[in-house]
């Protein structure tokens, strides 16, 4: 899987586009679309939800646009520019209602919206963001999920733990969920149909008596799934048990 790193274009210009500065403004030609940033950036949005980075070139966004490749340059300076800016544009579609519930409700519902965001554009999970793109859709982001447990008897440092957490939960599960659901495409054969074919198998190879725990808990859930694994099971169990110890810190400290 192809993977890029925000944060790898020009420092000065990555800032520029983010935050819109004047000099990037609307230009057309005679019987050419009309350019600007924000067209730009969502066609190759487009490019990545429909075949990933590993397609994402500034010649596939021209192609989209109808346009010269070179044409683009005048808008963004090249591709880790624009994926900077993509990466901020997709945040902003997160958390569009305000906060509600008491704090662990307020924190699940992140989840539920990062994980759906990861689900509607996969190749977030093709950027490591280690390196923050710094625009305003991140800081809001960032400003909302702090929000979620501001006042509850967390330091400084361990909201940002916090939030930080169920973030990489979050990444992780919809990491495995997504390229669950491309199996069966990939491979021809679904889930079900997989499990079908290989726990006979298995069955009659494994001596149970040597692997007794892994029989046993492997098949209940196996049977339960009708698969080796379940993303969306996995996804609920572990947010679960993330916000159980993000309680329990917060009762310790009350304590």
């Amino acid at each position: 899987m192809t993977t890029e790193y925000s944060g790898q274009g020009d420092p000065a210009r990555s800032l520029a586009l983010l935050w819109r500065t004047p000099g990037k403004g609307r230009a057309s030609r005679k019987g050419k679309p009309e350019l600007s940033v924000d067209l730009i950036v969502r066609a190759a949005i487009e490019v990545g939800d429909a075949d990933g980075l590993a397609a994402l070139s500034m010649r596939r966004v021209a192609e989209r646009l109808g346009v010269g490749t070179m044409s683009l340059y005048t808008y963004v300076p090249g591709k880790a520019e624009l994926i900077d800016v993509m990466l901020d544009t997709v945040y902003g579609d997160l958390y569009q209602a305000a906060p509600a519930g008491d704090w662990r409700e307020r924190l699940e519902a992140i989840a539920r919206e990062q994980w759906a965001l990861y689900h509607r554009h996969p190749w977030l999970l093709q950027v490591a963001t280690g390196r923050p793109t710094l625009g305003p859709n991140a800081m809001a982001k960032y400003e909302f999920e702090l929000a979620a447990v501001e006042g509850i008897g967390l330091s400084d440092l361990e909201m940002d733990s916090v939030v930080t957490l169920v973030y990489g939960y979050v990444l992780g599960a919809a990491r495995g969920a997504v390229e669950a659901s491309r199996a069966p495409q990939e491979t021809g054969m679904t889930d079900e149909q997989w499990w079908q074919t290989y726990a006979p198998l298995l069955n009659a190879l494994v001596d149970q008596t040597r692997f007794p725990i892994a029989s046993r808990v492997g098949t209940a859930a196996g049977q339960e799934h009708g698969a080796a694994y379940n993303p969306g099971h996995a996804f609920e169990f572990g947010l679960a048990r993330v916000l159980d110890g993000i309680q329990a810190l917060v009762v310790s400290l009350r304590g």
